[in-house]
């Protein structure tokens, strides 16, 4: 006998991935009645916060009805069948526009998925659209209003800044406009914008994910990564991306069932100081570190007070040079010939790396090499490091030396540069904006990164305040 699927619910937009896949598998929720779900939440509040570009429809519905089809038959091709999903702006999807946020690439359409998205509808998850973006994935830290399409708006307070550069990912995850999204990471684009919007953001150990039909940003540095609300959910979707023929070669256990591993007796350095050249964080992240530890500390883990080998502030001189310096060789041609056509924020970005020195790009990399050597030397002698996101609350949007500090002043930078995998999530509110802070791992463990940020979400609330909008 059929299963009765109960009607179409607004409310549906708050599920966990973990939730909906259970109800998909149970056929006591469908993929149809997921996915408008997601499209009436989308209608309901994205001219708010501008997480869109390009919300797909009627592709999306067709995807659902496969899906939902498939299901009823027997066919399940595993956890994300049949959820939703959005993807930044920069990713190719066959048939869609990939603008990346710039008037040069308005007529963009790609024939061909990016693997990272062909993985995913591979695996039945609906794809929704495409994610608002800096242009072309970069900037220089603000937002200034003159691009073809409006930036994207923080959920918990309309008037504050995503970060970037993934900025529609980061927005739509906490709004309810995608259950789970896909962005890009440089020197944080994705933990960035989760740490702003309350989401669960992570980079994996570079080249275990392909870049493949993503912008190119900076090709020694950028790294894609998942966005989800959930540390379980955001598991899930790392399982299938790792699982697939493209990703790297690396030894993997579950990363879903390392969330409910037990921490006691884990090694956790703590890095509470960014060291000269930056600020201190500000007093709500500095609460909410030092609370989050506690939390650490009832659980079992065993928490030692360390510095990093090479001050974050001396990590993101390092940055400059390398990340402008390459953005500039890859997109020399469109700055030649189209830089009228250009925003500011890509425009003074790409000129200042024009300019950077061979001598300094060269310094710049030994210098990286010295901090991937060091700090994975640190982390050797631990099973994961923690320490700050962001070192400021989610600025005003639109007051440029606020976002560029948000941007700028950041311990996000330095992981980068080293390669660890690394994840931001909330731990917290202050003003009715999210705290968060940063777990990192050795190379090739994001499962223990993602057993002690789950172990710590299981121990909270947080994960119950969603914003109102």
């Amino acid at each position: 006998m059929k299963k009765k699927i109960s009607p179409p619910s607004k409310e549906l937009w708050k599920i966990t991935l973990a939730e909906a896949s259970a109800r998909l598998q149970a056929a006591s929720l469908s993929p149809v009645e997921l996915l408008e779900a997601y499209l009436e939440r989308i209608a309901e509040v994205d001219s708010k916060i501008h997480s869109y570009i390009y919300v797909a429809t009627e592709p999306a519905r067709k995807a659902a009805k496969r899906a939902e089809s498939e299901l009823r038959n027997g066919i399940w091709k595993g956890p994300l069948h049949g959820i939703p999903f959005a993807v930044k702006d920069n990713y190719d999807v066959a048939g869609m526009p990939a603008t990346a946020g710039s008037r040069l690439r308005l007529a963009h359409i790609p024939e061909v998925d990016a693997p990272l998205v062909a993985d995913l509808k591979t695996a039945g998850a609906v794809l929704i659209g495409k994610l608002s973006t800096w242009e072309f994935g970069t900037g220089n830290g603000g937002e200034y209003f003159d691009l073809p399409f409006p930036p994207a708006r923080n959920p918990w307070d309309v008037k504050r800044f995503t970060g970037g550069s993934s900025t529609g990912a980061g927005a739509a995850v906490a709004a309810g406009t995608a259950l789970f999204a896909l962005g890009s990471d440089t020197t944080g684009s994705v933990r960035l914008p989760a740490a702003a919007c309350g989401a669960v953001g992570m980079i994996t150990t570079p080249g275990r994910l392909s870049t493949q039909g993503i912008l190119p940003n900076c090709w020694s540095l950028d790294t894609p990564g998942p966005f989800a609300w959930t540390v379980q959910d955001c598991a899930m979707i790392l399982d299938t991306l790792l699982g697939s023929p493209m990703a790297g070669a690396l030894p993997q256990r579950s990363l879903s069932r390392s969330v409910g591993m037990p921490i006691s007796g884990l090694r956790i350095a703590v890095v509470d100081d960014p060291g000269p050249g930056f600020p201190q964080a500000d007093r709500p992240l500095q609460d909410g570190l030092h609370k989050a530890l506690e939390v650490l500390e009832k659980l079992g883990a065993r928490l030692t007070y360390v510095k990093l080998p090479i001050p974050a502030a001396e990590c993101f001189a390092a940055s400059r040079m390398i990340g402008p310096a390459e953005s500039a060789a890859i997109h020399e041609n469109e700055l030649k010939h189209h830089a009228d056509q250009m925003g500011f924020a890509l425009r003074d970005k790409l000129l200042a790396g024009s300019l950077v020195r061979a001598v300094d790009y060269l310094a710049a990399q030994r210098l990286r090499r010295a901090i991937a050597t060091s700090l994975d030397t640190l982390l050797r002698g631990y099973d994961a490091l923690v320490t700050f996101g962001t070192l400021h609350l989610p600025p005003r949007l639109g007051v440029e030396p606020e976002m560029t500090a948000f941007t700028v002043e950041t311990m996000l930078t330095p992981f980068n540069l080293s390669g660890h995998p690394a994840l931001v999530q909330c731990n917290g509110f202050a003003k009715g904006l999210p705290l968060n802070w940063q777990i990192i791992g050795n190379r090739g463990d994001e499962a223990t990164v993602l057993q002690i940020a789950g172990a710590y979400e299981a121990a909270t609330s947080w994960r119950n305040r969603r914003p109102t909008l």
